[in-house]
């Protein structure tokens, strides 16, 4: 068992000190507000927008093709990754603080029940891109089997669970060749006709959902989430074999003190480096092979999923270490704001997501489907603003956000006081 790590009978780092841990704060920040520049286009076009650009209801130009494939290679995936390290990290700095007060996991099952309802209401009710449902139950598998672990036995399982995910997502891969290639064989055939099916009942409900969004009532909005949705919530378990691992690997550099200061071996800013380019020009190419192939349906798909599990990775481990380490560092009235977003993370998430149901329906500025890639990166652009405007003033005068504030008196069963 490592000598500088907490256990139930010997909670250590940050339970000491009782404070926060800026660094966190700050790279939370920074997910909080990337991870809206990736769900803007399922959240102001359909869905699938979101990978597909033939899926956008207005024209997309060639110069916004190559807006996709820098959106691609810089943040699709990303912002998630670091959200799910993050995640990790405070499930075990959450656990930390209630092994130093006497608690056991019971807490924290109970707090993640809790993050996995309002994942649902999320889902059904506001978007359905919600997150919150599949952290809930990756961080529960968390709780019951890994909490307890070693660092080096919650590496491990970490790496095999990851490459599990590897060999599972890779299917995707097949599927696209099989449906882009020119077969002869008739069983190939077959298989190509009903794939190409299924990406048109894909592309078919988003046409649906923009009649709805254009000209239907918010009433018919969540019951086509629940009608032709409901299954869907389930099949985020589908991408476990990321989530869940990542989280591992969150627990592992917070218990080694990436996020304190504690680990800060000469070479890891090297390596974090060299994570971050080789991921990156993995992912270039794979943004470019795409591109040239048309990006189709299940190209993009491919792309996305397939391709990158194994480059993302090593983007998301590099960016995570280098924030880390020049966190300290970034002081100033930007820094303080960003870090201010982190704390205020899952309102910003949550409030975004209403903001934008507000936004693009037609029960609000009814602006779904009538925004393209350029105009939805201003939309992104001015919620950046607000974020960094409202949450460092807000925190001054209050403990909380709205949301944490929330979801800590339902973990504990009690209110607790708001204002400073």
């Amino acid at each position: 068992m490592d000598q500088d790590i907490a256990t139930p009978d010997r909670p250590q780092p940050v339970a000491v000190s009782g404070g926060r841990i800026t660094s966190l704060d700050f790279i939370r920040g920074i997910a909080v507000m990337g991870i809206l520049a990736a769900n803007i286009f399922a959240m102001g076009q359909p869905f699938t927008a979101y990978m597909y650009p033939t899926a956008f209801t207005v024209p997309h130009s060639a110069a916004e093709d190559w807006m996709w494939v820098a959106q691609f290679v810089l943040v699709d995936g990303k912002m998630r990754g670091l959200f799910s390290l993050l995640f990790g990290a405070g499930l075990y700095l959450f656990m930390e603080k209630t092994w130093a007060k006497g608690g056991t996991v019971w807490l924290q099952i109970k707090r993640l029940l809790w993050l996995g309802l309002f994942g649902a209401i999320h889902f059904f009710f506001i978007w359905r891109g919600d997150i919150l449902f599949l952290y809930a139950l990756c961080g529960l598998i968390a709780v019951a089997i890994f909490i307890g672990m070693s660092v080096r036995k919650q590496l491990a399982f970490g790496i095999l669970a990851y490459i599990v995910g590897t060999l599972l997502y890779g299917s995707l891969i097949a599927m696209q060749f099989v449906a882009d290639a020119e077969v002869d064989s008739a069983v190939y055939g077959q298989m190509q006709e009903e794939l190409q099916q299924s990406a048109e009942e894909d592309l078919q409900d988003g046409r649906l959902e923009t009649e709805i969004r254009q000209d239907g009532t918010y009433g018919d909005y969540v019951t086509h989430n629940i009608s032709a949705h409901s299954g869907d919530l389930a099949f985020v378990m589908f991408f476990a074999f990321e989530t869940l691992p990542s989280m591992l690997f969150g627990m592992v550099l917070y218990r080694k003190g990436l996020f304190d200061g504690r680990w800060r071996p000469r070479s890891l800013g090297a390596w974090a480096w060299g994570g971050l380019l080789v991921g990156g020009a993995l992912t270039l190419w794979i943004a470019f092979a795409t591109k040239a192939g048309g990006i189709t349906y299940y190209g993009s798909l491919a792309a996305f999923v397939g391709w990158t599990h194994i480059p993302r990775l090593f983007m998301v481990l590099g960016l995570v270490i280098l924030l880390a380490i020049h966190a300290p560092a970034a002081g100033g009235w930007l820094s303080d704001r960003i870090t201010a977003a982190g704390r205020a993370a899952f309102t910003n998430y949550l409030g975004t997501s209403i903001v934008m149901l507000l936004v693009f329906g037609n029960w609000g500025l009814d602006l779904f489907g009538r925004f393209g890639r350029t105009e939805l990166y201003l939309v992104v652009l001015a919620s950046w603003v607000v974020m960094l405007l409202w949450s460092k003033p807000w925190l001054d005068r209050f403990r909380f956000g709205p949301f944490e504030w929330a979801w800590r008196c339902l973990t504990y069963g009690k209110v607790f006081p708001i204002r400073r």
